[in-house]
């Protein structure tokens, strides 16, 4: 049997029923309808935020959408936080859906298409801008409609996140404008009529290990000062990224935020005097939602081939992309995974849990060990609620969409 990784804490039994926000898997499955289903659960997320907040006072928070757009996560983490991130014109719908006011929004990306622009600048979003020639597109664009944009410099950082599962700066990259640009396009915003909002610098994703976060942030202030001192304008805001990372495999341990926080508050108290009055901000997704998500998806065949049990479910790869290993990991190793009820912890068996397409990559458990279960049981798989069923092929094979809903106490946000 091959390891998974471990539960969130968050989750516990109650004579054997996984419990999610107050009620069984089960019974959400009931209200919910049928499987496969997504259960996001709120109240993790707000214990999320106020373990930021203790950890890092004085810091603003922005939530990332492209973690998890369901909509009514959005707009209970809209009330929860300082501002929202977005990367399309989509996520900006969401946003601003759920009531989040425009002038806390973002908006980063490459290839924003000139309407998009328009969009943000007439509602008012701030654009972090990924090259030069978006600085000169969303500055025509605001003379032709007679609206100042708000814009912001996303940069390229000279410098990596280390250990960070998907490294965003360092080197050629499509994101962002080389560091050693930067203060150019900060003088051409102003000296454009733009309205400067301050500079993201993003490093990395998911990251473990508090000192490379802690090198990180030091080294982006410090390219936030270079750039400020060489453009000769102080920055209203600098967004320092996230790259915070949740235990997904076997061994992996949490990150200890209030050390990261400890060392960002000491270090703020000794930045350059060009940041003297800069507001910092650090973006954060799968932080904050990864471990309050959960994937429930029923068993509907059990079959032996060659000595091998597998467990064929009724979701997949097209609903749960990552977990099979599929989106970015190099060796596939097993997402937190079990039943929703546990009888007999006796009899564990040697499984693999495979999903309802044709192919032999939809794998969400790779020789897992499980109690014996049986066809019309419900498996859980943790960690779900980041890059989960938007960042999926949903339309591969043409099966129906997972549920989803996002939870608060015992209802239905």
């Amino acid at each position: 049997m091959k390891p998974s990784g471990p539960i969130p804490p968050d989750f516990v039994r109650r004579d054997g029923a996984l419990m999610i926000g107050g009620r069984s898997a089960d019974a959400w499955v009931d209200i919910a309808g049928d499987t496969p289903l997504f259960v996001y659960d709120s109240a993790i997320v707000r214990d999320r935020v106020a373990r930021f907040r203790a950890a890092f006072p004085g810091v603003s928070l922005h939530y990332a959408v492209k973690a998890n757009p369901h909509p009514p996560l959005v707009r209970a983490i809209g009330s929860l936080v300082d501002g929202i991130d977005v990367a399309s014109e989509g996520e900006a719908r969401i946003a601003l859906d759920a009531g989040v006011d425009a002038r806390h929004i973002s908006f980063a990306g490459p290839g924003k298409r000139d309407r998009e622009l328009a969009m943000a600048i007439e509602a008012g979003i701030t654009l972090n801008l990924e090259s030069a020639g978006e600085a000169d597109r969303a500055l025509a664009i605001g003379r032709g409609i007679g609206r100042t944009p708000r814009l912001a410099v996303r940069v390229n950082p000279d410098f990596e996140l280390k250990g960070s599962g998907m490294k965003m700066g360092g080197g050629a990259k499509p994101f962002g404008i080389d560091a050693d640009q930067a203060a150019a396009v900060v003088g051409r915003i102003v000296t454009g009529g733009g309205d400067y909002r301050g500079l993201h610098i993003f490093a990395g994703s998911q990251a473990l290990d508090p000192q490379a976060l802690i090198e990180a942030q030091a080294s982006a202030l410090r390219l936030a000062a270079r750039i400020s001192s060489e453009s000769r304008i102080a920055p209203p805001g600098v967004n320092l990224g996230g790259g915070f990372g949740i235990p997904y495999f076997a061994n992996d341990l949490p990150l200890d935020e209030r050390m990261v926080g400890d060392a960002l508050s000491a270090a703020l108290v000794l930045r350059d005097p060009i940041l003297g009055d800069t507001e910092f901000t650090i973006e954060l997704g799968r932080w904050l939602v990864g471990e309050a998500g959960v994937y429930l998806t029923r068993i509907v065949d059990r079959k032996m081939s060659h000595g091998e049990t597998f467990l064929v479910v009724d979701g997949g790869l097209h609903h749960q992309l990552a977990a099979s290993g599929n989106f970015g990991t190099v060796v596939r190793r097993n997402y937190p995974i079990s039943l929703t009820n546990i009888r007999d912890m006796t009899k564990v068996e040697d499984v693999s849990v495979v999903g309802c397409l044709c192919t032999p990559i939809d794998r969400l458990g790779d020789h897992v060990g499980l109690p014996e279960a049986a066809v019309g049981e419900v498996v859980a798989l943790f960690l779900a609620g980041a890059y989960g069923a938007s960042a999926s092929p949903q339309a591969f094979l043409g099966h129906p969409p997972p549920r989803e809903i996002t939870i608060d106490g015992t209802g239905i946000l």
